[in-house]
């Protein structure tokens, strides 16, 4: 059986178009949203009339973007696929519902369903044995959200409107990567370059352990690292490359704060590569206890971004 409940209106999909406040507010029948970063604005046109529409056949060809999550080569969101932003849980799904993501459709238990407010897009709701048979396994969370990919900046556009970004280079691990985007978005770092060897950020696991704040920190690719850091210096940023060499500068004795400065953080294991390093216009580790050798990259991120913003 389906039921169908009307549901207030909400602001639908975003473009981007020129400006340079970070801000939101109202013009005319629009939300404008300058979010940080980013040298222009996401123009949100209203939504048509969303509808809460109740589902009990997990076959239902209307769930087939959220089908067989648990199957790697099935998976909507996975490289080579149909690029889908997946968000899970109601805090999540509500930084979607808020980003310039376009919402394609939500699914869910119904009172997760209803924690989230206007709805922008069609929320099928069902029960827990449905959903999960649906996506390949339980989800504790309760509800998920489905959006198409936004335009990114270019790496020229984040050098050019913030003072402060965190370069990566062969960052594989989404769980480390979705961290990272947390601590960026606590920590006011302007936005995210992805050099070589990077993870997709809006890979499912990283949104959900960014906590959607990836959907908010502006990212660009930066395919060639070594022309990236001269683009970085042409812009006016000092770049400071993290590792736990003892030839490397104590952190906590360079004054980063004073100038536009890029933190070059390496992979989970061997860290930044010695080209990398040399590229840098300094190299700084963080002191740590004897016996200890290195921090996770995410908390090392952290630390670094305390440093400088």
């Amino acid at each position: 059986m389906t039921q169908r409940a009307p549901a207030r209106q909400r602001p639908n999909r975003c473009s981007l178009s020129p400006s340079g406040n970070n801000q939101r507010e109202r013009a005319g029948g629009s939300l404008v949203v300058r979010p940080s970063g980013l040298r222009g604005v996401f123009t949100c046109r209203e939504w048509d009339t969303a509808r809460v529409i109740e589902i009990d056949d997990p076959a239902d060809p209307r769930l087939d973007d959220f089908r067989d999550l648990s199957t790697a080569d099935r998976r909507p969101d996975r490289p080579g696929g149909r690029g889908l932003v997946i968000a899970e849980g109601v805090v999540v799904v509500e930084r979607l519902l808020a980003s310039p993501y376009p919402v394609r459709s939500l699914l869910g238990v119904r009172r997760r369903v209803e924690a989230l407010g206007d709805l922008p897009a069609p929320a099928y709701v069902t029960s827990a044995e449905v959903m999960a048979e649906v996506v390949g396994f339980h989800l504790n969370r309760g509800v998920l959200a489905v959006a198409d990919r936004a335009p990114q900046p270019s790496p020229d556009d984040l050098a050019r409107d913030a003072t402060t970004l965190a370069v990566l280079e062969g960052v594989g691990d989404h769980e480390n990567l979705g961290s990272l985007f947390r601590n960026a978005a606590a920590l006011g770092i302007g936005g995210i370059l992805l050099g070589p060897g990077c993870s997709d950020p809006l890979y499912r696991r990283s949104v959900r352990v960014s906590m959607g704040h990836v959907l908010r920190v502006p990212f660009a690719q930066l395919p060639d690292l070594s022309s990236g850091l001269d683009m970085l210096r042409h812009n006016g940023f000092t770049v400071a490359a993290l590792t736990p060499r003892a030839s490397a500068e104590n952190l906590a004795d360079l004054d980063l704060r004073s100038s536009r400065t890029a933190v070059l953080l390496g992979s989970e294991g061997p860290g930044l590569t010695e080209e990398a390093i040399a590229a840098a216009d300094v190299a700084v580790r963080i002191p740590m206890a004897s016996g200890v050798d290195s921090l996770n990259v995410a908390t090392a991120g952290a630390i670094a971004f305390y440093a400088i913003s």
